[in-house]
């Protein structure tokens, strides 16, 4: 699909809400339109609405793009809130703004990153992505817990799930963030892993929020030793408690 003008991503985000959410008619009056609307004719020009007399609804194309855009606002609003911890006065107009920038595939990362949220911060329902029903449908042992990791195993940072955004802001400023490669090193006293070309160490608590698709199922057993792999002195650069 070609991107959209703002003005008509608006308009769809509106029709989404009125028709398919509050289940109420679609009118030109109530959406506070007229034929003339630049974005309208956008729209209608992508067939991704019809109009007839005065009444508005989505094609079935139209209903699937409308049903992204309610998604990449969505999203945005969880990650103005959950990262950036913005007040509730702000969060609509800065969402607003920011959903028109997240190109195709970036909002699935910013799903991937929030833990693929079901809801915004209002309680709507989020519509779920192509990246959620992968997640639902993995095959048991594939994503796993940092903390469930032994020494030796690696994996991608598939996703972190915490609803402390601190916390959350501090692990993704250390570099763990969706896609990263992880080599766990000893789980005892503390989980240690390599992170790029540094070591990080962080207790269970962070460990439990971490979750990792992995490459290995086993890891190796030559220098494994009471949960500490034993690849020599290790100092860590970072770490987390």
């Amino acid at each position: 699909m070609t991107n959209l003008s703002d003005e008509s991503e608006e308009i769809l985000e509106r029709l989404w809400i009125t028709g398919k959410e509050n289940e109420e008619i679609c009118t030109l009056k109530k959406l506070d339109l007229t034929e003339n609307d630049d974005g309208l004719k956008e729209l209608q020009n992508l067939k991704l609405i019809n109009l007839k007399g005065g009444k508005l609804e989505l094609t079935t194309t139209g209903l699937k793009e409308a049903t992204n855009v309610i998604r990449r606002h969505r999203l945005a609003e969880r990650l103005l809130t959950d990262i950036i911890d913005a007040s509730k006065d702000f969060l609509e107009e800065a969402a607003c703004k920011f959903e028109h920038g997240l190109r195709r595939g970036v909002d699935e990362n910013i799903c991937v990153l929030l833990g693929h949220p079901r809801v915004c911060p209002h309680g709507r329902p989020i519509p779920r992505g192509k990246c959620c029903l992968e997640e639902i449908h993995q095959t048991p042992g594939i994503i796993s817990k940092l903390s469930d990791v032994i020494a030796g195993q690696e994996g991608d940072v598939a996703y972190l799930q915490t609803k402390d955004s601190k916390k959350l802001q501090r692990m993704i400023s250390m570099g763990i963030l969706p896609g990263t490669r992880i080599k766990m090193i000893q789980t005892f006293p503390t989980y240690v892993f390599q992170l790029g070309l540094s070591q990080v160490a962080v207790d269970k608590e962070i460990a439990d929020e971490i979750f990792l698709r992995l490459i290995n199922s086993r890891a190796s057993k030559k220098g494994k030793k009471n949960g500490i792999w034993m690849s020599g002195r290790h100092r860590f650069r970072r770490g987390i408690r």
